[in-house]
C-alpha cells in the first residue's frame, strides 16, 4: 500500500488535535473540518489546512458523509482519520470513502458491519462460542414487544443503542412503571448521536466490572491484545475514570480476557484498533458486552504502560505494515486518566457551555492533557461538553492516584464550571483507592462525592470573605455620610469572622 501523505481528521476537539500530532511527527500533512460553532476551535488552528463543513449541529455538519469526502478531494487529502464518535463506526462511510480512493484509518467496512452494529455483533459472538450478556440478538422494532421481552428476562433490564457506544442511548430500566420514557430517550438520544434509533436489551448484571480490551490487528493476519483498561466510575453509563492495569483482573484471567478479545476480532477478519468489552461480575465471571469499532477516548492510559502511539499504529497498518510486537506487552506501572467536563455537578451535571476566561494546566513528571480548549475559547453548546482528558503514569497504583490528586490540584480553569472538584472527591474515596469499585459505584456515592469539601479552599473562601467585607467598609466610611455608625456594627461582624477563622485553624 502506498505511503499516506495528507490525512484529513473527521472529527473535533482533543481528539482530531492528538491525532494531528501523531501525523505531523510522521511528516503527513493534516486537514481539519469544522462547523460554524467551530471557527475559531483549536483543532482547526492546529492542521495545516481547515475546510469549512455547515452549520453547528453535527448532524448537518460533522455527520454528513458528502460534505467530509467533498473537503477531503477539495484538500487532497489521501486519508481519513474518523477519531471516535460522529463517522468513526459508519460502515456506509467506510465504503464511500473506498469508492472514492481515500484510504479509511480504520478497520474494513464488513468488520465494521460485523461488529459496530451492537445485535449483530452479540450474535457473531455467540457464533464464535463467547459468552456474552443475555439479551436480544436483534433490535427491536415497538415498545410493546421491547416490554413483553423485558418481563421474560426480568427486571432490571438495559436498553442501549445498537448503532453506537459511549452511553449514547442507553437507559436503566428498573420496572414496567419507568419502560415507556426510557424508551422513548433511548430512541431519541440513540438518532441524535448515531443517526440510527434502534435498540435492543440486555439483562442488568448487579455489581459488574466494566472491563476492556484493546486489540489491534493488521493486514497480515497477525492479530493481538494490548492488556485491559478498567472503566467501572461512569455517571449515566459515560466513562468518568479509567485505568490500567484493571486493579481486579489477576494475570490468568487478563490472558483468558485477552484471549477471548483476540478470538472476537479474528472470528471477524478485523484490522486495525479496536475495543473489545465486558462486564465481570462478582464471580469474576467475564460476559461479551460490545465490541468498539475505533479508537477509544481513554487510550492514552493504554499508551502510558505500553510505550506505543496507538495513531500511530493505526496509519502504519493503514499503509500495510505488519505489528511491531506479536504478542501482548507485560503492563509497565500504573495509569489513571479522568476526564474534565464542562459541566456543574451541583446542577445535576448540566452542560456549562460558556468563555474560558483563564486557564492552567497541570505539568511535571509524567502528567499529559490532551485538550482542545484555550484561554478565551468559548466552550460550545451543540456538543459533547469534554473539555480535556488528564492522564498519568507512576510505577504503583497508588502512587498514580497521588499523581492524578496533584495534578488536578493544579487544573484552573475560570469563567465555566467544571467538573474537577468531583473527580478528586472520586480519586478520593476509599471505594476507588482499594480498587474493587463496580459501575454502580458513582451512583451509589452520588451524595458523598458531591459534599466533599476541600478544607484548604473553605479556608480561602473565608479569609476572602473577611478581606471583602473589610475594604467594603472602608469605602463605605469615606463615601457614604453617616457611614460611621453603619460600619461599626459591620466591623463587629468581620470581627466575628476573623474569630471563626481562627477557630478553624485551631
Amino acid at each position: 500500500m502506498p505511503k499516506i501523505r495528507k490525512v484529513l481528521v473527521a472529527n473535533r476537539g482533543e481528539i482530531a488535535i492528538r491525532v494531528m500530532r501523531t501525523c505531523k511527527e510522521l511528516g503527513i500533512a493534516t486537514v481539519a473540518v469544522y462547523s460554524e460553532a467551530d471557527r475559531a476551535a483549536l483543532h482547526v488552528r492546529t492542521a495545516d489546512q481547515a475546510i469549512f463543513v455547515g452549520p453547528p449541529p453535527s448532524r448537518e455538519s460533522y455527520l454528513v458523509q458528502q460534505r467530509i469526502l467533498d473537503a477531503a478531494k477539495a484538500a487532497g487529502a489521501d486519508a481519513i482519520h474518523p477519531g471516535y464518535g460522529f463517522l468513526s463506526e459508519n460502515a456506509s462511510f467506510v465504503r464511500a470513502c473506498e469508492a472514492a480512493g481515500i484510504t479509511f484509518i480504520g478497520p474494513p467496512a464488513s468488520a465494521m458491519d460485523a461488529m459496530g452494529e451492537k445485535t449483530r455483533a452479540r450474535a457473531n459472538m455467540i457464533k464464535a462460542g463467547v459468552p456474552v450478556v443475555p439479551g436480544t440478538t436483534e433490535p427491536i422494532a415497538t415498545e410493546a414487544e421491547a416490554r413483553e421481552y423485558a418481563q421474560k428476562i426480568g427486571f432490571p433490564v438495559m436498553l442501549k443503542a445498537a448503532g453506537g457506544g459511549g452511553g449514547k442511548g442507553m437507559r436503566r430500566v428498573e420496572g414496567l412503571g419507568d419502560f415507556e420514557s426510557a424508551w422513548r430517550s433511548a430512541k431519541s438520544e440513540a438518532l441524535n448521536a448515531f443517526g440510527n434509533d434502534a435498540v435492543y436489551i440486555e439483562k442488568y448484571l448487579e455489581k459488574p466490572h466494566h472491563v476492556e480490551i484493546q486489540v489491534f490487528a493488521d493486514t497480515h493476519g497477525n492479530v493481538i491484545h494490548l492488556n485491559e483498561r478498567e472503566c467501572s466510575a461512569q455517571r449515566r453509563h459515560q466513562k468518568v475514570v479509567e485505568e490500567t492495569p484493571s486493579p481486579i483482573l489477576t494475570p490468568e484471567l487478563r490472558s483468558k480476557m485477552g484471549e477471548v478479545a483476540v478470538k472476537a476480532a479474528k472470528a471477524v477478519n478485523y484490522v486495525g484498533a479496536g475495543t473489545v468489552e465486558f462486564l465481570v461480575d462478582v464471580h469474576r465471571n467475564f460476559y461479551f458486552l460490545e465490541m468498539n469499532t475505533r479508537l477509544q477516548v481513554e487510550h492514552p492510559v493504554t499508551e502510558w504502560v505500553t510505550g506505543l502511539d496507538l495513531v500511530a499504529l493505526q496509519i502504519k497498518v493503514a499503509e500495510g505494515e505488519k505489528l511491531p510486537l506479536l504478542q501482548a506487552p507485560e503492563p509497565q506501572g500504573h495509569s489513571i486518566e479522568v476526564r474534565v467536563y464542562a459541566e456543574d455537578p451541583a446542577r445535576n451535571f448540566m452542560p456549562s457551555p460558556g468563555k474560558i476566561t483563564y486557564l492552567r494546566v497541570p505539568g511535571g513528571p509524567n502528567v499529559r492533557d490532551d485538550s482542545g480548549v484555550f484561554p478565551g475559547y468559548t466552550v460550545p453548546n451543540v456538543y459533547d461538553p469534554m473539555i480535556s482528558k488528564l492522564s498519568v503514569w507512576a510505577p504503583t497504583r497508588l502512587e498514580a492516584i497521588a499523581r492524578a490528586q496533584r495534578a488536578l490540584s493544579e487544573y484552573v480553569v475560570k469563567g465555566i464550571t467544571t467538573n474537577i472538584r468531583y473527580l478528586r472527591a472520586i480519586l478520593a474515596h476509599p471505594e476507588f483507592v482499594e480498587g474493587d469499585y463496580d459501575t454502580g459505584f458513582l451512583g451509589r456515592e452520588h451524595t458523598t462525592l458531591q459534599g466533599v469539601e476541600d478544607p484548604k479552599l473553605s479556608e480561602m473562601a473565608l479569609l476572602a470573605s473577611v478581606v471583602y467585607a473589610h475594604q467594603r467598609d472602608a469605602k463605605r466610611a469615606k463615601t457614604l455620610p453617616g457611614a460611621k455608625a453603619a460600619s461599626s456594627s459591620d466591623t463587629g461582624q468581620v470581627s466575628a469572622w476573623r474569630q471563626a477563622l481562627r477557630s478553624r485553624r485551631r
